[in-house]
C-alpha cells in the first residue's frame, strides 16, 4: 500500500544578538522544549522572506536573513510508521541578526503550542537540555563568536 506523502519545508533561524540566541519557548508533548523561531514556507514565498515573516509573527522582531548553516531532514515519526499521511520535514536554518530594537514584545500569530520567548545566553547552549541535541551540538562553534559549518542534518527520530 501506497501512503501519501505531504513534504513541509520550514525556515528556522538562530537569532544572535549580543552573546544570545533566540528561542520561543513550547509545551510540546507535556513538557516544556525550546525551538529555533521560523516556520512553514508558503507557496510562491522564498526561504528568506518565510523566515522574516515567520520571526516577526513569533517574535515581533525583525530579522536580516545571513548564510544557511543546517538542512535537517526527516520525518515526524519514524518513516516506517504507516499512518494516512506520512510528513516529511525539511527545516532550513539560517544565521540572523536582529534589526532594529531586540525588545521581545511577542509576535501577533504565535505558534499555538508557544509559552515564551528566551534570550538563552550561548555558553549555556550546549547544556539546554530543552533544545535538540542535533542543535545543540552543530550551535557550540558560536560560542567562541565561529560561524558553524553548513551542514545536512538527517534526522534519525
Amino acid at each position: 500500500m501506497t501512503v501519501p506523502t505531504r513534504i513541509r519545508t520550514s525556515a528556522k533561524a538562530v537569532v544572535l544578538h549580543e552573546g544570545s540566541v533566540l528561542l520561543t519557548r513550547n509545551l510540546w508533548n507535556g513538557r516544556e522544549v525550546h525551538f529555533l523561531p521560523g516556520g512553514g514556507q508558503e507557496t510562491g514565498e522564498l526561504l528568506p522572506d518565510a523566515l522574516r515573516r515567520e520571526v516577526h509573527e513569533e517574535t515581533g522582531l525583525t530579522v536580516r536573513v545571513g548564510p544557511l548553516l543546517w538542512v535537517l531532514e526527516g520525518w515526524t515519526e519514524g518513516p516506517e510508521v504507516l499512518t494516512s499521511e506520512n510528513f516529511h520535514r525539511v527545516e532550513v536554518v539560517f544565521l540572523c541578526t536582529v534589526e532594529g530594537s531586540a525588545e521581545l514584545l511577542g509576535g501577533t500569530e504565535q505558534d499555538i503550542d508557544q509559552i515564551g520567548l528566551d534570550w538563552v545566553p550561548l555558553e549555556k547552549i550546549t547544556s539546554l537540555g530543552t533544545l535538540s541535541p542535533r542543535y545543540r551540538a552543530h550551535m557550540a562553534p558560536l560560542v567562541s563568536g565561529a560561524v558553524p559549518r553548513a551542514a545536512y542534518l538527517e534526522r534519525t527520530s
